[in-house]
């Protein structure tokens, strides 16, 4: 009794071995020939079943009148006549399918002409091709679904109102921020102003009292400056005639003693008893002033007491 086969790897093995005993058959008999063998199917043979076509026109075909199917097979609207002498030995079939102007233009005067044929024949048979005044066509959508599309484009508005206050709110913080601060740094800038000016006319540097009038424009305050400043570079400035004031008018310092030659060889201001101490002395230079010792002031004191 034979066993069937365990798995599918011994069914594929078999009908392996058929193919080559089929293929060594047929080889023997001199059907192949060395080289690539590849099998050719027979051409399809085209089926022209009339009357099954027939058959199936029949089923799906309905006899209704022409108000109901309003079909029609019409050819395109001629050119217009000033395009006609350009176009007379052009084929108005020979329409380019890659080209979107030529297509769109071809549906276009198709329409058109289906259009222009079909409304007489509509007038003829009194159907109306006009929408009336009065007329109300209904929605496709329910109320309740264009009042939900209505509250969320409300919501979506609002939203966005919303953001754009929020930016311009914050566009303004910055721009008062930037004020503010220019503000303060101005004030910190005029009053280090005022300070150092305060100094150098404390210290003599400056006579300007210029900075104590602060309602002046910085233009008017500069000309000022200007025109005083020419007047100061006339004479000294306000430096040089404090340290003159302090120090005296200037002049030379050092080596004001130096002996030169002219003041060596000047002898007419010596006088021999004054350098040798033979001159009259001075009355109340000496004795006169001699302060008391220590035991006689003290002895002085017992005896006040």
């Amino acid at each position: 009794m034979d066993t069937p086969p365990v798995s599918g790897t011994d069914s594929d093995s078999d009908d392996s071995l058929v193919t080559d005993r089929e293929l060594q058959d047929a080889f023997s008999r001199g059907l192949l020939k060395p080289g690539l063998n590849v099998v050719l199917e027979g051409p399809k043979k085209a089926a022209n079943d009339v009357a099954g076509l027939k058959q199936c026109l029949a089923e799906f075909k309905r006899d209704l009148e022409w108000v109901e199917r309003l079909d029609v097979t019409l050819g395109p609207v001629p050119e217009a006549s000033e395009l006609q002498s350009t176009l007379q030995n052009k084929d108005q079939k020979a329409v380019d399918a890659e080209d979107d102007f030529q297509r769109e233009m071809s549906f276009y005067r198709q329409a058109q002409a289906a259009v222009l044929a079909v409304l007489p024949r509509l007038h003829q048979l009194k159907v109306p091709t006009k929408r009336p005044t009065d007329y109300f066509a209904e929605m496709a959508k329910s109320d309740q679904q264009m009042q939900k599309i209505r509250q969320k484009l409300q919501t979506k508005q609002a939203a966005m109102e919303k953001s754009e206050k929020a930016k311009q709110l914050r566009a303004l913080r910055k721009y008062g921020k930037k004020v503010q601060t220019e503000v303060l740094q101005k004030r910190q800038r005029e009053k280090t102003h005022m300070m150092n000016a305060i100094k150098k006319y404390q210290k003599g540097f400056s006579d300007k009292l210029d900075f104590l009038e602060g309602d002046q424009k910085p233009n008017a305050r500069g000309t000022k400056e200007k025109a005083k400043g020419q007047q100061m570079k006339k004479g000294p400035s306000a430096k040089r005639r404090y340290k003159n004031q302090k120090f005296g008018f200037g002049g030379k310092k050092k080596g004001s003693k130096w002996n030169t030659r002219e003041s060596y060889d000047d002898v007419s201001s010596f006088r021999a008893k004054t350098a040798h101490g033979k001159g009259p002395k001075k009355p109340g230079k000496k004795g006169s002033n001699k302060r008391p010792g220590k035991r006689t002031r003290d002895k002085m004191k017992n005896r006040t007491r």
